[in-house]
């Protein structure tokens, strides 16, 4: 037999973007249902990086979704950019009066789930979203099966699909799970966590002959690193002295200090934005609606900004009943998403060497690396992008 469940908003997809979408909602007044294919010990167990923009911070700490993240998290107030041999630091505060604190995606995952399970929200683990119904109607369904495969269907006034770059919610947006635009990148990173103090008080970004390597941190006691690898590399194959080695050519002028590598992994790169953000009474937030390249920092910070405007727009629709906020939705959001790519992809550019790169290709990279440190106007957007623009609410 298929339960049926009724409520104002269902989220499909117990990320960042849904959790804190339905915390705002709460605060309005407006109850939801999210639903998650994953168990909460996955969610909270699997480990990803985090940047966290000031003005995610600032939501996340304003709205009561964390205060962990001032206690434990890291404020950073500049990263290096690495290339020829010296370190080029970019002073954020000095800059545009503004920071990044260094605080997991899976730390933040914690936080949302007990401030919502507190909060009494009914999210639902193990439940898989199967499809979405009736996106033009003011009656959207979300058809799900549980981990017993029991059936499952909630009847909403509005669906918001913030179930990640494998988005089941996105063919009711789009017509298709792959409709969007759409590119792959020739290189990967190959990641490890060590157990190790840290190599740098801030993040490093190296540019080398040999490729790009991103020395990052997690604690104290454990790293976060990564270098340029083709995506074919098969993570298990290199010995630790291989990975060190690797790392280590990647960023000369400094020394890394090493520990036991207990995690490695290679991370693709992709950029996607979906061909549609909203239909009917369905809409995507973060990865179901767009993924960018790890080297901008952008990811969880995009997913945030989606979900304050997406928040104001529901409100509007569900408490006033004014349809115009949602119909500028997608528009708005369109804006800082396709500057977040372009911040992105111009990252990814500038740092990592391209298979088949010339003698040309190669000094015109370091001429471009120079013409931002060496210009405050440079560093000055470098630095502006980082710590992320100011959130809108106005739709």
């Amino acid at each position: 037999m298929t339960e049926t469940v009724r409520t104002r908003v269902a989220i499909v997809g117990a990320g960042p973007a849904g959790l804190l979408l339905s915390h705002l909602l709460d605060a309005a007044g407006i109850e939801s249902v999210v639903i998650d294919s994953r168990s909460r010990d996955d969610i909270e167990s699997t480990i990803r990086a985090g940047i966290l923009e000031q003005g995610t911070v600032e939501v996340l700490t304003e709205t009561g979704a964390s205060d962990r993240v001032l206690r434990d998290g890291h404020r950073h107030d500049g990263i290096e950019l690495r290339f020829e041999g010296e370190g080029h630091r970019i002073d954020f505060p000095g800059l545009v009066g503004r920071h990044v604190w260094l605080y997991p995606q899976h730390e933040v995952l914690k936080d949302l789930i007990a401030t919502r399970l507190a909060a009494g929200q009914d999210i639902r683990f193990g439940v898989s979203a199967d499809r979405v119904e009736d996106a033009e109607s003011d009656r959207p369904r979300v058809i799900a099966t549980d981990a017993d495969g029991r059936g499952l269907a909630i009847e909403a006034d509005f669906v918001v699909g913030a179930d990640g770059s494998r988005s089941v919610a996105r063919a009711a947006v789009t017509g298709s799970s792959t409709g969007g635009y759409f590119r792959e990148y020739p290189f990967a990173w190959f990641g490890i966590l060590c157990e190790a103090p840290p190599s740098s008080d801030e993040l490093i970004y190296s540019n080398s002959p040999d490729g790009f390597a991103l020395i990052s941190q997690r604690s104290a006691t454990v790293q976060r690193m990564y270098f340029q690898c083709d995506p074919e590399t098969d993570p298990t194959a290199a010995t630790e002295a291989e990975l060190w080695e690797a790392l280590q050519k990647r960023v000369p002028g400094t020394t890394l200090k090493e520990g036991p590598i207990f995690q490695r992994d290679v991370l693709r790169f992709r950029s996607f934005v979906a061909h549609e953000l909203r239909r009917g009474r369905v809409a995507l937030v973060g990865d179901a609606a767009h993924t960018v390249p790890p080297t901008g920092a952008k990811g969880m910070n995009l997913a945030v900004a989606d979900v304050v405007l997406l928040d104001r727009a529901l409100q509007a629709l569900l408490l006033r009943g004014d349809e115009g906020p949602l119909d500028r939705y997608a528009e708005v959001a369109s804006r800082r998403i396709w500057k977040a790519q372009h911040f992105s992809w111009w990252m990814t550019s500038m740092l990592h060497v391209a298979p088949g790169a010339s003698d040309f290709d190669r000094r015109r990279q370091v001429g471009e690396l120079r013409s931002v440190v060496e210009s405050e106007a440079g560093r000055t957007y470098l630095a502006e992008a980082y710590t992320g623009w100011p959130l809108t609410t106005e739709l």
